[in-house]
């Protein structure tokens, strides 16, 4: 079997949607799709964010268009893969990357809210999410989905355990969705990052006065990752390259959960 030349742009004349991209991972991995020849369309709940998002696109030369939503909210979720339909007659693929740590605190100490919270938006938005870019996706029956997870969602650590819940969620959402649509031609793929630079790790660390933890002895590679070294995966999962993986989730996070 020869193996096709891989293009420099491998995701040309595809359409791609990424939630939660108007900060952190979910903007390098807009950025990145777009650097890969990809028409990009960026949601958000905040709307400064991502049209930051696009404008960054536009000036690399992409195409990109922001659309806000509420991922825990099914109307604005279906409205949105409608919007991509609208705007590009197609979805090939999706990075789900909206989420929330939540408050950390022991499992005593969490209330309903706090559950309802974290759930609904990092768990149900990604279950809202797969459900209607799938539905887009079936009639051409090609199309790769990527949720960022957590390596909390592989294990787990002191008052996370709501947080951690939902990461676990995603990856056994995202292994029953593979295996839905193993023979439908779209693909279900997962990556848990490890500690990343990006500002919702840095306001969880500032809130507790201290830095990101580049000497944390638990990171074996003794620093913290970039946004972009997760994106990098994340396009890698939707591009052909990755075209017999399905179901399977990747930690990014410095050798964390080889230990």
């Amino acid at each position: 079997m020869e193996w096709e030349q891989q293009s420099a742009q491998p995701m040309q004349g595809r359409v791609a949607l990424v939630s939660g991209g108007g900060s952190g991972i979910g903007r390098a991995c807009a950025v990145m799709l777009a650097q890969a020849g990809a028409r990009v369309v960026v949601s958000d709940l905040l709307e400064q964010g991502g049209r930051e998002t696009v404008e960054a696109i536009h000036a690399s030369g992409g195409e990109a268009v922001f659309v806000r939503a509420d991922v825990s909210d099914a109307a604005q979720v279906e409205a949105l893969v409608q919007r991509v339909l609208t705007q590009y007659g197609q979805l090939d693929c999706a990075v789900n990357s909206a989420g929330i740590f939540g408050r950390i605190a022991p499992l005593v100490e969490q209330g309903g809210d706090d559950f309802e919270r974290v759930i609904g938006i990092n768990l149900k938005g990604v279950f809202l999410c797969m459900k209607y870019q799938i539905a887009a996706m079936l009639p051409r029956g090609v199309g790769a989905i990527v949720n960022i997870a957590s390596v909390q969602g592989l294990v787990s650590g002191p008052g996370a355990a709501l947080y951690s819940a939902s990461k676990h969620g995603v990856i056994g959402l995202s292994k029953g969705a593979a295996l839905d649509n193993a023979r439908t031609g779209i693909r279900v793929n997962v990556v848990c990052p490890g500690t990343i630079e990006t500002p919702m790790a840095r306001n969880y660390y500032a809130e507790r006065g201290l830095p990101l933890p580049n000497d944390d002895a638990r990171i074996p590679m003794g620093r913290v990752g970039r946004a972009e070294e997760v994106a990098a995966v994340a396009l890698f999962l939707c591009s052909d390259a990755s075209s017999y993986m399905t179901g399977v989730s990747l930690p990014v996070d410095g050798a964390i959960t080889a230990q």
